[in-house]
């Protein structure tokens, strides 16, 4: 499947869309907030990130070298998982109840999480479609 270094390479590169994605939250707070309101804000830094994502996933399939759809298939699922255990860890940390936390994946209020968390699984196979690998 995928070797040690390949994984660190994929954990590298999540950790990477982490802070484009923390960036992103204090974007929305501080800007897109205050001059769209809510439902606004939500879908475009939603919008946002998910592009963010996909230029990630697209500049960074040469140097992980994947070798395989299931590879693929495999980093999105990884970057899945590392997101949903960052967001509810992060969220119970700062003592976020359940129900506030799964509020998110409601699209309450225009929020598209459910849309990112998508991209980001499908993105490494997006990524690899737009460069035209494995048709």
């Amino acid at each position: 499947m995928m070797t040690m270094r390949v994984a660190l390479k994929v954990l590298m590169v999540w950790a990477g869309i982490l802070v484009l994605a923390i960036a992103n939250g204090l974007l929305r707070e501080s800007v897109l907030l205050p001059t769209f309101g809510t439902p606004a804000a939500l879908v475009l830094s939603g919008l946002i990130l998910s592009g963010l994502i996909l230029v990630v996933a697209y500049l960074s399939l040469p140097w992980l070298q994947l070798k395989s759809n299931a590879q693929l298939f495999l980093v999105g699922i990884s970057w899945l998982v590392l997101t949903l255990v960052f967001e509810f860890s992060f969220g119970l940390w700062q003592g976020k109840s359940w129900p506030e936390l799964l509020e998110a994946y409601s699209f309450k209020d225009g929020n598209i999480w459910l849309v990112v968390l998508l991209i980001t699984t499908f993105s490494p196979y997006v990524a690899a479609r737009l460069r035209g690998w494995w048709k």
